[in-house]
């Protein structure tokens, strides 16, 4: 007996049980009408892969759905035939509406984890191998270079459309022994991080010195093509650090020596316990102890003068810097002063003398001129302009006169 038929025979009170279960069996055969609402959600259920809990027969009923005859607030069901192609909306459909996830598959914000992804995919490959592609690459590179003697008729020949097939799959081995080795090349970038470069950047330039290997590699030597692309990578990424690492370019030759000191320098930071002195330094690297400070000076990474200073980051670096060219107030103020003050002494003096001293000293364009030079703008000779200088210079070291400029040279 279903909890629907219990329910609609709890209210009578007989004895006689035929009696309870006819009733009992003609409610249970009797369909109940569904509403529209519950026929639009069956037909969106699928039809695949659900619990038996979660699918409703169509000649089962929910009891939920199903109206009681003694609850009079119950609504009642739409009876009126709906248009064609109509759509009924109930509360129940925000649980049928699938939830889809925007997230890209695969995609992330790492792109080197996503590059190590990729190069991981390529097997690595052994001496054989290697050698076997090698045969293929110089294959390929002799057919190209046959193909680039042949005419165009040629190469639509038998002869040439095989030429082509070789330097085809020339291409492709070349591209094999590529990805096989792009590893290498970031195990060997990891070496370099932390010296002015970004770590792709590191591994782009390794991959252009992991390109030169395999165009100049030589499998008829017997060696192992790692240990041959190694010396290309480093040579690759050394050399594009000496050349983009730095604002200001430092040769290769002296890079290297900076790395020298700087090795050095922390070994016997080790060994002494405290920082080596320059003649400590060039005892140990054969060299002079100016030529140490030279190299430590080179080694000094420029910093921008907009450099935030501070915790709130309201002056900068540049603000802390002395401009040596700049003019002191107070010079500048008892210059003026001075120059007042000695203007007022010429004018004591007759114009000849004044004359004379203003351009034997220079005091007023800043050319002292010479005693000839002197004379011909006078007309006079050359002894007479230096009796008068003798005779002006005495009249200013007096005291009455000299007393008022002495406070300057204090």
């Amino acid at each position: 007996m279903t909890p629907a038929t219990t329910k609609k025979t709890r209210t009578k009170k007989t004895a006689d049980a035929p009696e309870v279960d006819a009733p009992v069996e003609e409610t249970a055969e009797k369909p109940v009408p569904k509403t529209a609402a519950q026929r639009a959600a069956a037909k969106r259920a699928p039809a695949k892969k659900k619990k038996a809990d979660d699918i409703v027969e169509d000649d089962e009923a929910p009891a939920a759905a199903e109206p009681e005859e003694d609850d009079e607030d119950a609504k009642p069901a739409f009876t009126e035939p709906l248009p064609t192609g109509a759509i009924v909306i109930s509360s129940n459909d925000d649980e049928d509406v699938p939830v889809y996830s925007t997230q890209i598959t695969g995609a992330t914000a790492d792109p080197v984890k996503d590059y190590l992804k990729q190069i991981g995919k390529v097997a690595l490959l052994n001496a054989a191998e290697e050698v076997e592609l090698a045969m293929r690459i110089e294959a390929g590179l002799f057919a190209e270079e046959k193909l680039s003697t042949m005419t165009a008729a040629e190469k639509a020949g038998q002869l040439g459309l095989d030429l082509q097939w070789v330097a085809r799959d020339g291409q492709r081995a070349k591209s094999h022994l590529l990805g096989a080795n792009l590893r290498l090349v970031v195990s060997l970038a990891k070496r370099y991080t932390g010296r002015g470069m970004q770590f792709l950047d590191l591994i782009q330039e390794g991959n252009l010195g992991l390109i030169r290997a395999v165009e100049k590699f030589d499998y008829t030597k017997g060696f192992k093509f790692s240990t041959y692309a190694t010396w290309w990578i480093r040579q690759a990424i050394t050399r594009a650090m000496a050349d983009q690492a730095r604002t200001i370019r430092i040769p290769v030759h002296m890079v290297e020596v900076i790395n020298k000191l700087a090795r050095v320098q922390r070994q016997m930071l080790q060994d002494l316990g405290r920082e080596p002195t320059p003649e400590e330094l060039s005892r140990e690297l054969d060299m002079t102890p100016e030529k140490v400070v030279e190299v430590q000076k080179y080694g000094r990474e420029p910093i921008s003068l907009h450099t935030p200073l501070g915790e709130d980051g309201d002056s900068e670096f540049g603000d802390l810097i002395e401009d040596t060219e700049a003019v002191v107030p107070a010079d500048a103020v008892g210059f003026t002063m001075l120059q007042r003050q000695l203007e007022q002494l010429l004018d004591s003096l007759s114009e000849r003398e004044a004359g004379v001293i203003r351009m034997r000293f220079g005091l007023g364009d800043g050319q002292p001129k010479t005693l000839d030079q002197i004379g011909d703008t006078f007309g006079v000779t050359r002894e007479r302009i230096r009796q008068i200088e003798s005779k002006t210079m005495a009249k200013l070291r007096h005291p009455s006169r000299s007393q008022s400029l002495r406070d300057y040279l204090e």
